[in-house]
């Protein structure tokens, strides 16, 4: 996850016909992800917020 991905960790996904997911957008805050999603329901599908904490890495020494 990159550096811009991981200050916005708030990740509107839209569920696809055919059982995969796709990420719409990502967002800093939890009701900016809630009105973006809210839009987009509007044009039809099947969309879901959700808060994509990014994995940390552990340095080996």
């Amino acid at each position: 996850m990159s550096y811009r991905d991981q200050l916005r960790p708030w990740a509107i996904f839209r569920r696809l016909p055919n059982g995969e997911n796709a990420c719409i957008a990502r967002v800093r805050s939890r009701s900016d992800a809630d009105a973006f999603a809210s839009i987009f329901r509007q044009g039809g599908g099947v969309y879901e917020v959700v808060f994509d904490l990014p994995q940390t890495q552990e340095v080996k020494g």
